[in-house]
This record gives C-alpha cells, structure tokens and sequence, in this order.
C-alpha cells in the first residue's frame, strides 16, 4: 500500500522542517531546515542536551565578555546542531543569519562567512550548508555576493513577486516561498476558508514556480510554512517541499496517491529586466500581504532570537 508521503517523493524533493534529530531518522528528508524558533525547541529535546552543554562550556571556558559569549553560543549551537543534521541527510542544512542583521548587507556576508567557517571547522563542507536570509533588499544583494564566492543561500520570507524576481535576478540558489502566512493574511483578510486549489498561498507559490519556468533560471524552488496536508499536496511537483513533523506524520500515514500539481518545463524564454532597488522596493510596497507579512516574520525571528538568548545567558550562569 502506498502512502502520500512515500508517492509525494516521486514529484517534489522532502525537506524537514525541523532540527529533532529523531524526527529527521524517521522521515529520512533529503534536506533539513532551521531557524531560530527551532532551535529554542532543541533546549527541551533530550537528544541535543549533551551537545548543548558541551557547546557552553567550552565557550564559557574561552573567557570574555558575557554578552559576546551569548551571542556567539548562538553561531556555534546552530552549526553543532547543523553539524549533526548533516550526518543524517544526504543534501544540505540551512542555517540562519540572524534576523536583526537583515536590513544590513555587509554584516550579513561577514556572518555568513563566520558560519561557513564554524562548519568547515567541524568537517562539513560549504556545498552541505545554505545560508539562509530574510528577503530583502539588502539580504539579496548580500546572497548576490554570497553566491558568486561559492556560498549557497536560502532566501526566506518570500511572499511577493518583487522579492522573487529580485532572488531569480542575483543568482540566488533556492528561494523559500510562504504558503501558510500567505494563507494566513487572506483568511483573516476577508474571513474565508480556502480549499486547496484556490489557497492564495498555494497559488503564490505556483506563481513563484512559472516564473522560474518562464524564465529559465536556475533558482530552485521550495514551498515553505504549510498549514495542512492538503497545501502540501496541491504544490506536488514544486521542487522542494519543507514540511513539518507534524504534517510529515500525517503524510506517512495516510494511503493514498499523489498527482502532480505543479509542471516544472523550464521555457527559457525571454527574461525581465533586472530589478533595481526603486522598482523592487515599489513593486513589494504595492502587495499589502507581503510588506505585513515579511516585516512579522523578521520581528517574530528576532524576538526568537531573544529568547534564545535568553535561555543560553540563562545556562551559562549555572555552568
């Protein structure tokens, strides 16, 4: 008998959107995703304590100010986790540049150099790790660079088609389109409920699919922050796909078949002109939805960031 999760797998690469290491040798995802609000969660998974401690002592024991030790334990916790991901998948670990740094090009390029370095340090390679930024305009001119230095980057916050053109004009190699946010904006928008097929965020993401389509480029494609089961399967065929244990569970225990919803034949035709800063700034204004919904998630991963923050200051003290 057949599953939707096992038959989602001939369309659409699995991403798990998740740092639990035994969610991850359940579902066996080719790649895996983290930010912020996951790794608050690794501080109550039993499987990342030995490692969490390790990680805070050793910086606690190279001295310095407190303050600076938070903020580097941040770094090394989400490569050491980053780093155990990696001995599980065969593709790659996005991992974050924090969100406070995503109105800030130089210092996002800077710290994703320090990130790439911590893993290397830690023997994986830079082709196993996205770096992962908001979408903005400075975030994308800092993944620009990232991407012509060999570092590969995730842009994420994705929700309109100013911030995709712009990913798809830099080179960017994967852009993470938000389904359930979307979503989110619409139904409380106008107080309606979506079947799969006309979900606005199902559809942004189709959207964001046909002009990678259209337009012959290389940037892969992978639908993020899903809601429910029936999101997932009506963006079958996107090339990636990030989705949480919850729905990975619920996909794995559900008969049934999979179409394809989503026709990846790349064109190639004429491409737009590149966006400048004025015309990508406008075009992003004019969507209601994704100025709300990109500036929510930048202050939603800060506040994620604190609270990590937080909880380390916390642990350190008792070290």
């Amino acid at each position: 008998m057949t599953h939707q999760l096992e038959a989602l797998r001939q369309y659409s690469v699995v991403v798990a959107d998740t740092g639990d290491l035994e969610a991850i040798k359940r579902y066996q995802p080719h790649d895996a995703t983290t930010n912020p609000s996951l790794l608050l969660k690794a501080f109550d998974m039993p499987g990342y304590q030995a490692l969490i401690d390790a990680e805070l002592a050793a910086i606690r024991a190279e001295g310095g100010d407190r303050q600076a030790q938070v903020e580097h334990a941040v770094e090394r916790l989400a490569v050491a986790m980053g780093s155990e991901i990696a001995k599980l998948v065969p593709g790659r670990v996005s991992t974050e540049v924090a969100a406070r740094l995503s109105f800030d090009t130089q210092a996002s390029i800077r710290k994703a150099h320090e990130l790439i370095e911590l893993y290397e340090r830690r023997g994986v390679s830079r082709d196993r790790v996205l770096i992962k930024l908001a979408s903005t305009w400075e975030s994308i001119r800092a993944a620009e660079v990232l991407e012509k230095e060999g570092i590969n980057c995730n842009l994420t916050l994705l929700f309109s088609e100013a911030q995709a053109q712009a990913c798809f004009d830099a080179g960017v190699y994967l852009v993470s389109p938000f389904v359930g946010r979307v979503t989110d904006w619409y139904q409380q928008a106008t107080g309606q409920d979506f079947p799969p097929d006309t979900d606005p965020g199902v559809q942004f993401v189709r959207g964001v699919c046909q002009r990678v389509n259209q337009g012959g480029y290389d940037t892969v494609v992978m639908g993020a922050s899903f809601r429910n089961t029936g999101q997932v399967l009506a963006l079958a065929g996107c090339p990636r796909l990030t989705i949480s244990p919850a729905l990975l569970e619920e996909l794995a225990t559900t008969p049934g078949e999979v179409k394809p919803r989503v026709l990846m034949a790349r064109s190639g035709g004429p491409r737009p002109t590149p966006l400048t800063e004025p015309t990508f700034r406008w075009g992003h204004n004019q969507d209601a939805m994704a100025n709300d919904k990109l500036a929510e998630g930048i202050r939603r991963f800060a506040e994620d960031q604190e609270r990590l923050e937080e909880q380390i200051a916390d642990r350190l003290a008792i070290l």
